[in-house]
């Protein structure tokens, strides 16, 4: 009985308790502004994330690092680069934001080099002839497109209003190139930041992005870079190409991919230094002999297809579509989402197809 009576007790007290409870509740005050709030909720709750910023410096619409806020909005340009044995080392190599890398004739392959900020190089090249396909990869940058000659496919569309082009070979092109002499030709032409700024002046080309212009790719910031967590390791890539044998070598220290070919490293003769970059993709495109005499091929830059993105150490598969010759190719990964490129140099391989399987990604 007494138990009984303890109980009733404590039943009793518990609810007069929570009566109180309630009705200091409804006496309180509803804030009415983060005035009214503890400070430090009211930094949790109601505190912007903040935007890093860097005084006189934007985001590079081509690395996604931080650069002169002045020079942001130039005009890039597109350098025709050889890339055989005889020609080495290439000159400026190193200062391009972009390199893309596609085969040509017999085996070799050709570079096109791009760069935003360049006006202060000393040498640039060589320079040698376009390729058709090298055209709508410039048009993707807004790029003012220099090379010397043409392969005679190449030519209706550099005649045409498509895009801005200096030629070294036939017309005024030639006043913004010079040879040297120490080497053979035509291995030896070169041209200079300097004559890269007069060329397009002399052409009344414009010098600044359209003022809509939005980045080529997304990126990361340097704080949250993506680790492609899923990937496979790939801390060596190597590449099919027959005559240059070229792969890259993944630093862990820098975080950044080595260059070397023709059995050694690849080297800016501006600077001596080995050609290094922070992300690598591998383009996988169709391709077609066009001129069975020469060798010339035709590479399909619009149909879509498969590839790599190697960033940090590791290799997803992606896929890459280009809507149209005047559209930007746009890189998604298997779950359709556009890849998010780390900060820094990116270097693009246009791989054929049937050769793709010959590519290596290794973990040694």
């Amino acid at each position: 009985m007494k138990k009984r009576w303890k109980m009733i007790g404590v039943v009793c007290a518990i609810a007069i308790l929570s009566a109180g409870c309630k009705s200091k509740e409804s006496e309180a005050p509803t804030p009415s502004s983060t005035q009214d709030v503890p400070a430090e909720t009211a930094e949790t709750e109601y505190q912007p994330e903040p935007v890093e910023t860097h005084e006189g410096e934007v985001r590079s619409f081509y690395t996604g690092e931080w650069m002169d806020e002045k020079k942001a909005k130039n005009r890039p340009v597109a350098v025709m680069t050889e890339n055989t044995h005889v020609t080495l080392p290439q000159y400026g190599i190193g200062n391009a934001d972009i390199i893309y890398e596609c085969p040509v004739e017999g085996g070799i392959t050709r570079l096109m080099t791009i760069y935003q900020d360049y006006a202060s190089l000393k040498k640039v090249g060589n320079v040698r002839s376009c390729r058709l396909y090298y055209v709508y990869f410039a048009k993707e940058f807004q790029a003012v497109y220099f090379h010397a000659g043409e392969s005679k496919y190449a030519l209706d569309v550099l005649n045409s209003s498509f895009i801005d082009h200096v030629d070294g070979i036939t017309g005024k092109g030639g006043a913004f190139y010079y040879r040297d002499k120490s080497r053979r030709a035509p291995h030896n032409l070169y041209t200079t930041g300097e004559n890269l700024v007069s060329a397009i002046k002399s052409y009344g080309y414009d010098t600044k992005l359209p003022e809509n212009y939005t980045s080529h790719y997304r990126f990361t910031t340097e704080d949250s870079q993506n680790l492609l967590d899923q990937g496979e390791v790939a801390k060596k890539v190597s590449l099919y190409y027959v005559d240059a044998k070229p792969w890259f070598v993944y630093n862990e220290t820098d975080g950044l991919y080595y260059r070397y070919e023709f059995g050694d490293k690849q080297i800016d003769g501006s600077t001596g230094e080995q050609l290094a970059v922070k992300n690598i993709i591998l383009q996988n495109c169709y391709s077609s002999l066009k001129d069975s005499k020469n060798g010339t091929l035709d590479i399909d830059y619009l149909s879509g297809g498969s590839g790599m993105y190697i960033t940090n150490g590791k290799a997803v598969p992606i896929t890459w579509k280009r809507a149209s010759a005047n559209d930007i190719t746009h890189y998604y990964t298997q779950d359709g989402q556009e890849i998010i490129l780390n900060p820094g140099k990116t270097w693009v391989e246009i791989v054929e197809n049937s050769r793709a399987s010959q590519n290596k990604i290794s973990a040694e």
